[in-house]
This record gives structure tokens, sequence and C-alpha cells, in this order.
């Protein structure tokens, strides 16, 4: 028998190596020869391959085994690489086109720990109050320790109308919160538009998908037409508001930014260690359009690459997100108001494997056109300005608070600064049901008059509209 795991363990040492020989390891097939394998490290390898076949108290499958091994490769390079099983890799495939079943958060990993950088608006997680920086600690009867991220998002997505419970740590909180969600058909409405008033427009992107880019450019129509049927003289400021959107397509991003920028103006680079990572993405159809369909800014409105504009952004815009406010402040096409976005400047390829799986690898930094580096600082605001008039008490998790980030290349990363706790608001109590009944928020109205941010971006549009006429 022990001969026999030998001899399996030899079958996956060469399996390893060969498989080492042909992902890299092809990247680099076209520079030197390649850096000879390690093999007393995968000698160990297979070393602990056969003890645990032999020795474990209960037997497991070799696929069980390797995909646990090939999972934990990926999630201790830092905390976006990952394995994707086929469910979660047609998961990832579906939630591009803006269409899933699930909770409807962004989430990351923090002490092993799944953290909660954004609710989605409009889906049952925010609904039922989750918000961002909550620590989830269990789902259903099961710990979050010791899940991967892969695996704590699996558990979480799932047929619609069906129901989880999470267990919650929250920041001010003296006691874990327990909130049932069912889960729900996530169709996200990534563009949404208002006239706030006569000249001035409203723009929202909640998250960058397939078609986030054309709904942009529809949307600046509809309110220049509104616009002009209210016998308006076009335009005179427009909000872009970025806040709480995790990311999403490049391409997206990239046709977002050309919708406001010169053509050919440059939108974001990356850089990594092959040379496909080393790329520059600019307001040019070749980079923001997919296939050969016609080219969706020919609809665009003419006062839409001049017309003044404040973006709003905050510790939840991430991503994609990022790459639209760099490349705006950059090019000094608007001005950026808010707080210090999340900081995710780092790019994932998925490479699909065999049987439907795939790995989402990071292999680039994002670069604004000015040579920022986003990794772990993101952009700051050109305009300071807190979520109310007395700050933002809510705990926001950044990329530099996350386990295992990837630390900026081109500046030196600040500690995370100590955030103030939330105080007790209301009559009820902290903890108790009627403060979380209390606490759950409403869908929200867009552009609503009681938005302390957004009403400061828009003093601003008319203070720039004064100083222009004098």
């Amino acid at each position: 028998m022990r001969s026999r795991l030998q001899q399996i363990g030899l079958v996956f040492f060469g399996l390893v190596a060969g498989v080492l020989i042909s992902l890299n390891f092809s990247a680099n097939a076209q520079k030197e020869a390649a850096a000879p394998l390690p093999v007393e490290e995968l000698r160990t390898f297979a070393d602990v391959f056969n003890a645990i076949k032999q020795g474990y108290v209960e037997p497991i499958e070799d696929k069980k085994l390797i995909t646990h091994a090939v999972s934990g490769m990926l999630s201790n390079l830092d905390p976006h690489s990952a394995y994707l099983d086929a469910d979660a890799f047609k998961d990832l495939q579906v939630s591009t086109q803006g269409e899933f079943g699930g909770l409807g958060i962004e989430v990351g990993m923090e002490d092993g720990f799944v953290k909660v950088v954004a609710p989605i608006e409009d889906t049952p997680a925010f609904k039922a109050g989750v918000k961002a920086g909550d620590l989830i600690i269990k789902l259903d009867e099961t710990p979050v320790k010791g899940m991967t991220l892969n695996d704590a998002v699996k558990r979480m997505r799932g047929k619609p109308k069906t129901g989880i419970t999470l267990t919650i740590l929250r920041k001010g909180e003296p006691k874990p919160i327990v909130v049932t969600i069912v889960r729900d058909k996530i169709k996200v409405q990534s563009v949404k538009s208002k006239m706030i008033e006569p000249g001035f427009g409203y723009l929202r992107v909640t998250q960058f998908q397939e078609e986030t880019a054309a709904d942009v450019v529809r949307h600046l129509d509809k309110l220049y037409k509104q616009d002009k049927e209210e016998k308006g003289e076009g335009l005179r400021g427009l909000v872009l508001d970025l806040r709480n959107d995790p990311g999403g397509l490049l391409h997206g991003a990239v046709g977002v930014s050309a919708a406001f920028l010169q053509p050919k103006a440059a939108v974001v680079s990356t850089d990594g260690r092959t040379p496909d990572a080393k790329r520059q993405y600019s307001a040019a159809p070749e980079d923001y359009l997919r296939g050969t369909r016609e080219d969706f800014l020919k609809g665009l409105p003419p006062g839409a690459k001049t017309v003044p504009m404040v973006v709003i952004v905050n510790g939840g815009s991430a991503s994609a997100s990022e790459i639209v406010a760099g490349a705006l402040q950059d090019h000094k096409r608007a001005v950026i108001l808010g707080t210090q976005t999340f900081g995710k400047g780092s790019v994932q390829t998925i490479l699909p494997l065999s049987n439907n799986t795939a790995i989402k690898l990071t292999t680039a930094r994002y670069y604004t056109p000015g040579g920022r580096s986003i990794q772990a600082k993101g952009i700051v605001p050109d305009v300071v300005v807190e979520e109310t008039p007395n700050g933002d008490t809510r705990e926001r998790v950044r990329e530099a608070d996350l386990d295992r980030h990837l630390d900026n290349d081109r500046e030196k990363t600040p500690a995370p600064a100590e955030k103030p706790k939330a105080q007790p608001q209301g009559k009820a109590g902290k903890g108790t049901k009627a403060a979380e009944e209390e606490e759950a928020p409403k869908p929200p109205e867009l552009a609503s008059k009681s938005d302390y941010q957004l009403g400061q971006a828009v003093n601003l549009l008319k203070a720039w509209q004064i100083i222009q006429k004098k």
C-alpha cells in the first residue's frame, strides 16, 4: 500500500511539474530559457500529498485534495487571486452581464473572515441593512474562519427565494448582529440619471458591466434632451456619482472615461511581468469596444466633453471607478469630490482551465495617465467632503487594510488611520431589535436633497459658473 502511494506521489509530482511547465511558465517562453523547476519543493509537496493520502483520519479524493492545494496556492498570493471551480467560473461570467443569483455585496477577506467592501444598491443585502465594513463571521451555522473567499462567495450565492443567515460583527456594536436574507436575482441597473434642477444633471454608475459605457451615453442624451425641453441652453453642470461602485470590467471604465475625454486621450496603463500585462488604454474604440459593433460614442451629445463636471467618490469606490476618477482628475476634466477611494489598483486576469474551471490571477497594477499607482492608495479627492457635516463615522475597509495586499510600487502606502467609533443614535439602544429596524436602510432616493456630498458638488458647480461669468 505504501509503495502504491509513493507511486501516486511520483505521478502527482510529475503532474505538478508538467502543469508548471505548460503554464509558465508559457508566459516566459518568449524570454530566455525558463528558470529551473524547484525540484526539492515539489518533492516536499508530493511527500505531503502522500502523507495525507496514507494517514489522514478519513479518506480524501485526489481531485478534492488537488483542488484545495491549487486554491490555497492562489488565495495566499493576495486578496484577489483565486481558483474558480465550474460554478464560480459560471457565476463570474454571468455577473459581468449584470444578472446573477445572490445577496448583492462586494466582499474581501480580513483576518480569515469575509469583510464587506460595499453592498450593491437595491439588492437583498442592502435592504437588510448590511453595511460597508461589516465582518461576516458565520454563514448559517458554519463559521467563516478557515474558508477561502471563493468558498464563502459560493455559499452566499444561490437560487433566488432561498434564505441564508449571516452573523455579522460591526464596529461599535456590543454583540454580533444576526440577519436572515432571502437571495434574489441580482439584476443591477448600472446607470441611473436625474435632472437635479434646470441646467444641472446627475449621473450615477453603480457597477461597470458589459453595457455600462453605452448606457452612460444613452442617459447623457436623455439629460440633454430633458434640459432642452425645459428650454435650457444645454447642461451647465454634471455630477458623476461613483460612490460605493465596486468596479467591474476594464473596457467599461475606459468607455465611460472616453465619453468625457478627448479622442485618444490616455485613460489608464497597466504594468506587470509579462508583455501582455504592459498595456496603454486610451479613449479610442479599439480599447473600449468589444467585437465589431458600432461605436456607441457616436450618439454622445456634443456638450458632454466640455460640460463642467464633479465626480463624487468614497471609500467604496474601487477598481474601475478609480480608473475613471483618476483619468478625469489627471486630465483636469473634472473636480473629484468626496473621500479617498478604496485603492484596488491591481489587474486580475481570468485564465480558463480544463473542466470549465479557471484561475483569477493578479497580473499587473493600474496607473493613472499621470503615472500614479492606484494600488493600496486610491484616488485622493481634490475637494475632501465627508458623508455628513459631522463626518463619516462608518467603518471603511480599504485595500491597504486587507491581508497580503500588494504594495504601491511608486510611493509608500501610509498606515491605515484609526477610524472613529460610531456613536449611538436615536432612542433605542445599540444591538436592540428596535435599533436594527431603525438602521435598516430604505431604497435610496436618487439624487436626494438630503445627500450632503451631492449638495456640495452642486454648490461647487454653481460657483464654477459664477467664476466663469466673471
